[in-house]
């Protein structure tokens, strides 16, 4: 267990989702450092805050600058992405100054780098690197550690996402361009392989008041994460259309886009749209957030049985800036013993930390295990 103490460093603190997460530090008293590229944008924000935090500027080309913030820090909680770009200096200086560190990208590759490039020498170190600390992934990583527990080796793992009026920010659009432009890997046969490129996955039953919804697939973190924590030869992760589309309809639109829009993503058009991107708003207003809704159902199938867990919550980005505080706070105490690359599930005990997130209206379910129900086809098409 690393003994280094000090306070939690908040990289990219003034952006939309640093804000947030700043936002529930000071309220849990946390002592921690506001860091990130504009000293004045970062001492406002302190000024917002009620001082109740540090100011310490560092660049992302600097990497003294780096070093030296997370010197003195136990802990980095990093929110500046897309991390496929920017992710990497922050990592590298929390491993080589023995910090642990937590991130919340959504980017598969991004997470695929940490624990396959990265993980051997944070554990030589002492460290804990946790990326996907945020909506992407922890919720559906620790259902699906939840809904596995006692059944048995697996045959797979599949995770189904829905999301109701979700009002995306910038850097989520961002992050969203990277993962789209393919080259991301599904956990088939025991062995992480390429995915397949097609987008179309058929329908699935989301049950009660969500009913049935198209879905396309969706390379998702759980990829990466759950087969390190759960014995399954197969992951599944899909996403309803129309989070991204924002109707049916228009989700059946992208379904047979998707592939184009990939192709599209790995040329130089990327930086127009990414050039667009930016001239959005920085994110959903506070009431738009919390009108914002999931629903995550897990199946898991064995030889010989099968059972199902379901999560309900809402207010994404506000679930999000909670999970990685929570997990920051509990990183940096005495008692937190983890090292080398972990899954958000690997990390925290999942019925504890969930049990943190009910003003998210963070509930699940997990339903008994039964024999296996045939497969339908429509559901891994």
């Amino acid at each position: 267990m690393t003994n280094k103490r000090g306070p939690i460093a908040l990289y990219g603190a003034t952006g939309y989702t640093g804000r947030l997460v700043a936002a529930e530090l000071a309220a849990a008293g946390a002592d921690f450092v506001l860091s990130g590229r504009s000293k004045p944008k970062l001492e406002a924000l302190a000024e917002e805050l009620g001082r109740t935090a540090s100011v310490h500027p560092a660049t992302l080309d600097d990497h003294s600058e780096l070093r030296s913030l997370l010197e003195g820090c136990s802990v980095v909680i990093d929110c500046a992405g897309p991390f496929t770009e920017f992710g990497e200096p922050v990592l590298r200086a929390a491993i080589e100054t023995g910090t642990h560190y937590l991130d919340t990208t959504g980017e598969q590759a991004y997470m695929n780098k940490v624990f396959r490039h990265f993980g051997a020498d944070a554990e030589r170190k002492r460290v804990a690197l946790i990326p996907a600390m945020g909506f992407d992934y922890v919720p559906g990583d620790m259902l699906a550690a939840l809904t596995a527990e006692g059944v048995g080796p697996l045959k797979t793992v599949s995770l189904a996402y829905g999301w109701k009026d979700f009002t995306p920010t910038r850097g989520t659009m961002l992050s969203a361009m990277h993962i789209l432009k393919g080259g991301d890997v599904e956990y088939r046969r025991g062995a992480w392989r390429p995915a397949p490129q097609s987008f179309g996955r058929g329908r699935f039953d989301f049950g009660e008041d969500w009913g049935s919804e198209r879905m396309i697939r969706y390379p998702a973190g759980e990829q990466i994460t759950v087969p390190r924590h759960v014995q399954t030869d197969n992951v599944r992760t899909t996403i309803n259309a129309a989070s991204f589309g924002g109707s049916d309809r228009a989700g059946a639109l992208l379904s047979l886009l998707g592939k184009p829009l990939s192709l599209t993503l790995r040329t130089p058009l990327r930086q127009a749209f990414a050039v667009a991107v930016n001239k959005l708003p920085e994110g959903p207003s506070e009431e738009d957030r919390r009108a914002a809704r999931f629903k995550i159902v897990c199946d898991v199938r064995s030889r010989d049985s099968e059972r199902r867990g379901v999560m309900t919550g809402s207010d994404v980005y506000g679930l999000t800036a909670a999970s990685i505080a929570r997990g920051g706070i509990i990183a940096a105490s005495r008692g937190f013993r983890g090292m080398g690359a972990l899954a958000p599930a690997q990390a925290f005990d999942p019925s504890g930390f969930l049990a943190g997130l009910e003003r998210f209206d963070v509930s699940w379910n997990l339903g008994e295990a039964r024999e296996p129900q045939p497969e339908h086809a429509e559901a891994t098409a």
